[in-house]
C-alpha cells in the first residue's frame, strides 16, 4: 500500500512520477533552446571577431548527426556496429550519382530531371542508406556481440573499397564532383544562397538538420518502437516472451540508424562539393563510436556533447595547439615536440579517452538514467560482491588446512 500511495494521483490528477518527468523534460528543453540560440548566433560572433571557424563547425555538425544515428543502433538497441561509415558513404555517393553532371548515371540519361536537384536527391539518399541498413541487418539477426561487430566491420571495409574499384561507375580514386546545392531560399525578406563562399548559410542548414534529427530520434525513443529497442538491449529472450518481434525491431534499428547516416552524408557531399572513398574509412566509424561512448550510451544529449567534444578536438584544437606545442619544443630543446604534428595523434587521443571512460565512468559523461541505474549497485554489499575477484572468492571458500572438505 505504501507504494500505491506514493504514486497515487495528487492535485490536478497527475502522479508524482509524472510530474517529475514533466519537470525534467522542461529542463532539458530549456537547456536545448539556450544551446540552439547560442549556436544559431555563432556565425555573427565568428564574423565580428574574425575567428574563421564556420567550415570546421560544419564538419562537427555532420559528425554529431552521425553519432546520434549510431546511438539508435548501439545505445538504444544494443547492436554493436563497427561499419557505420559505410552508410555515410552510401548517402554521400547516392546524392553524387543523382546530381553530379559527371556521374555515370546522369551521363547515361537514367536519372529523371526531378531527382537531379538537391532536396529530392537528399530524400533518396536517406532512403538508400535505410535500405542498405536492412540489407546488412537481415543476415545478422542471429548474431550478437563480437560476431555482429566483425560482420559490420567487414561491411564497412567492403563499401569504400567498392567505390575505389568500380572506376567506371564511381570514378574510383578521382572521386565525384560537382554536386547539386540547394536553390536560393527566401526567408524573412533575405535570400539565402548556398555557394562556396556562403558558409554561414550552410552552417544554419546543418544546424537545422541536426535539430530535425534530435526531434525525430527523441520521438522514436519515447515511442513503442523505442521501448522495444530498450527491451531487446536488456534481454532478448525476455523481450521475445513479452511478444516483441525481434526481427522487425532489429531491422528498424539498423534501417533508421543507417538513414540518419545517409542524411548526414548527403548534406556533407553537397556542402563540400566532393566525395572520395578515403573520406569514409574505418577511422570514421571509430571516431563516431567514441563520441557515443564518451557522451553516454542511450542519452541523445550526452551523445551530442560527446560528439561536440571529440569533433572540436579533432577539427579545431589539434590545429590551434600545434604551433604552441612546437614552439615549446624548440624553447626547451626537444626535437620531438618541435617537429611533432598533433593532428597525427587523433586516434591515440580517442583510444585513451575510451580507456579512461571505461575505467572511471563506464556510463559516459552524461549517461541515460536507465543505464546509470543499471550500472549503479543498489547497496555497498552488492557493489562489493560485483567487484570481488574470483581468486579471493575461492580462497575464502577453501577449507582450512588440516580440515576435511
Amino acid at each position: 500500500m505504501a507504494g500505491a500511495s506514493y504514486v497515487r494521483t495528487l492535485a490536478g490528477g497527475e502522479t508524482f512520477d509524472r510530474r517529475e518527468e514533466r519537470r525534467a523534460a522542461r529542463r532539458k528543453l530549456g537547456w536545448f533552446a539556450v544551446v540552439f540560440a547560442l549556436m544559431f548566433l555563432y556565425p555573427f560572433v565568428d564574423k565580428a571577431l574574425g575567428i574563421g571557424r564556420l567550415g570546421s563547425f560544419m564538419s562537427i555538425f555532420v559528425f554529431i548527426i552521425l553519432a546520434m544515428g549510431l546511438n539508435v543502433v548501439v545505445g538504444y538497441a544494443g547492436l554493436l556496429d563497427l561499419g557505420y561509415a559505410a552508410f555515410f558513404a552510401i548517402g554521400a555517393y547516392t546524392i553524387a550519382f543523382l546530381t553530379s553532371p559527371g556521374s555515370y548515371f546522369v551521363q547515361q540519361g537514367w536519372i529523371p530531371e526531378f531527382f537531379q536537384h538537391f532536396w529530392p536527391a537528399m530524400a533518396v539518399s536517406w532512403l538508400a542508406a535505410a535500405i542498405f541498413g536492412v540489407l546488412l541487418g537481415a543476415p545478422t539477426l542471429r548474431l550478437r556481440g563480437d560476431y555482429l561487430a566483425i560482420v559490420t566491420l567487414g561491411f564497412g571495409e567492403i563499401v569504400p573499397n567498392f567505390f575505389y574499384n568500380a572506376d567506371t561507375v564511381t570514378n574510383g580514386t578521382r572521386g565525384v564532383n560537382p554536386i547539386a546545392k540547394p536553390t536560393t531560399l527566401s526567408l524573412l525578406g533575405m535570400d539565402l544562397s548556398f555557394g562556396p563562399t556562403d558558409q554561414r548559410n550552410w552552417y544554419w542548414l546543418m544546424l537545422l538538420v541536426g535539430v530535425l534529427t534530435v526531434f525525430l530520434i527523441t520521438r522514436l525513443y519515447d515511442s513503442r518502437l523505442g521501448r522495444s529497442w530498450q527491451a531487446i538491449r536488456e534481454d532478448e529472450i525476455a523481450a521475445a516472451s513479452m511478444g516483441i518481434n525481434l526481427v522487425s525491431t532489429k531491422l528498424w534499428a539498423f534501417a533508421l540508424g543507417a538513414s540518419f547516416s545517409g542524411f548526414a552524408g548527403s548534406v556533407y557531399a553537397a556542402a563540400f562539393q566532393y566525395v572520395h572513398p578515403s573520406q569514409f574509412e574505418f577511422s570514421v566509424s571509430v571516431m563516431v563510436l567514441a563520441m557515443v561512448i564518451l557522451g553516454g550510451l542511450g542519452n541523445i544529449y550526452g551523445v551530442i556533447f560527446g560528439g561536440l567534444l571529440l569533433a572540436t578536438f579533432d577539427r579545431i584544437l589539434t590545429e590551434v595547439l600545434r604551433d604552441p606545442v612546437q614552439s615549446l619544443g624548440r624553447s626547451i630543446g626537444w626535437d620531438f615536440l618541435a617537429k611533432h604534428d598533433l593532428t597525427s595523434d587523433r586516434l591515440l587521443v580517442f583510444g585513451l579517452a575510451l580507456v579512461a571512460m571505461m575505467l572511471l565512468r563506464p556510463g559516459g559523461l552524461i549517461p541515460s538514467a536507465r543505464r546509470q541505474a543499471e550500472m549503479t549497485p543498489e547497496s555497498e554489499d552488492v557493489r562489493a560482491a560485483e567487484t570481488e575477484q574470483l581468486y579471493d572468492l575461492r580462497r575464502e571458500n577453501e577449507p582450512a588446512r588440516g580440515e576435511r572438505a
